[in-house]
């Protein structure tokens, strides 16, 4: 039953005094040129489809590729002005950008140019929140693409102008917190890189700490295991209760310090079976083949497949520290594997490989509590902003269909 006030249409249940047009009824749009500039020398940012961040503004060329206005009238690309919407359409389609000055785009690119029916940001944000929808409508290919007719045909949820308006600002000032955090957090990750860098080379000491550090072997440090992989043919081997890392476990984790689940289980059979080792609780995994160095500390039992040597430290090191102090070693570790197309690091090379380091655990453990409370910080900012980021999608959701308005309906009797 349709809510009072409400009707149905294309976009789902909007209020009856917003309209649907096609995108390309309130917009006028450029078609770029189909050759790519033969000349990267003047001032006017040449932008592809990395340089979109979906919803945020685009001002410069990631790669550093810049034109001149004759170059671009050269191959048929017109400068797009500043306060123009940008949406891929090949590849990854509906990613959505607004311009904040003159730039010229590849053909992987459609412009909007918005005229006074319709506000560019909230446009933005219309295309944002239909972003899985658009990119159903690409033709179904190996490079998914969307023609100038199929973009111009989207269809959008138009309030009146001055509730587009105020729909914009809303969504934009939490776009602005976002920004904030986003700073914040990059500014955190370069002040963590730095106490790293002087903490863990015995540059800056921390108080109260002044004998002198000494080199030692990875082998000296802890007991260094490999991994390996059961038959996947027999299936006993496999869905039992031991968790069975992959590097892709290890890169889902997205940089952070602490393995709690697998994808996969094996079985004690299958354990046995294979050349796998069980690695204790509050131990590092780290990755040894192809990608080099990505460590996690587990925090519950588990074994690995071949593409990684574990550390089981000795109780004279310190766990915490020994895992910020093996994520510093990647380049050394990649420096051991030669020239090879496939690299791999083996335990023989791990258990010669020296690392200079505090003799005393206290001093190991006094540093890692720091690197660790920065850490901290960085999580709770993080967690921050994926709470703001699902507080603007649930906005969007209200927003963009009218079902918290703004601005006031004739239906509310002159009130918002």
């Amino acid at each position: 039953m349709t809510p009072p006030g409400y009707k149905k249409t294309e976009v789902g249940l909007i209020p009856v005094e917003w309209e649907v047009p096609r995108v390309g009824d309130v917009c006028g749009c450029i078609v770029p040129g189909r050759n790519k500039p033969k000349l990267f020398d003047g001032d006017i940012p040449w932008i592809t489809t990395p340089d979109l961040e979906d919803g945020k503004p685009v001002s410069s060329s990631r790669i550093g590729l810049y034109v001149s206005r004759a170059e671009a009238k050269s191959v048929g690309s017109k400068v797009v002005p500043d306060g123009s919407v940008l949406m891929s359409c090949a590849g990854e389609l509906g990613i959505v950008a607004l311009t904040q000055n003159e730039i010229v785009v590849n053909q992987q690119l459609h412009v909007f140019l918005p005229t006074p029916r319709i506000d560019a940001t909230f446009l933005l944000n219309a295309l944002s929140y239909r972003k899985d929808q658009i990119a159903g409508l690409g033709t179904k290919t190996a490079v998914p693409y969307l023609n100038k007719s199929s973009c111009n045909s989207i269809p959008v949820p138009l309030p009146p102008l001055p509730e587009q308006r105020a729909i914009a600002t809303a969504l934009s000032d939490v776009d602005g917190l976002l920004g904030a955090l986003d700073r914040l957090i990059a500014k955190k990750r370069d002040l963590k890189q730095a106490a790293m860098q002087q903490l863990l080379t015995g540059q800056s000491r921390l108080p109260g700490f002044h004998e002198e550090w000494v080199m030692k072997r990875l082998n000296e440090l802890a007991d260094i295991r490999s991994g390996g992989t059961p038959s996947t043919s027999v299936a006993h081997f496999w869905d039992g209760n031991i968790p069975w890392c992959t590097p892709t476990d290890i890169t889902a984790l997205n940089g952070h310090k602490y393995l709690g689940e697998t994808n996969r289980l094996i079985t004690p059979l299958g354990l046995k079976a294979s050349s796998s080792e069980m690695i204790p609780a509050h131990s590092i995994v780290m990755t040894s083949r192809a990608t080099i160095g990505e460590c996690a500390i587990n925090t519950v039992p588990v074994s690995t497949n071949q593409g990684f040597k574990n550390f089981v430290p000795f109780d004279s090191t310190d766990v915490d520290f020994l895992y910020y102090l093996l994520t510093t070693q990647k380049q050394g570790f990649i420096s051991l594997c030669g020239g090879s197309t496939f690299l791999e690091i083996g335990k023989t090379q791990l258990i010669a490989y020296q690392v200079n380091l505090p003799n005393a655990k206290a001093e190991q453990t006094a540093i890692a509590s720091v690197l660790s409370e920065m850490d901290a910080e960085l999580a709770g900012l993080e967690q921050r902003r994926d709470k703001t980021r699902a507080l603007k999608q649930g906005m969007m959701q209200e927003l963009l269909t009218g079902r918290t308005r703004l601005v006031a309906s004739p239906q509310q009797g002159g009130r918002a």
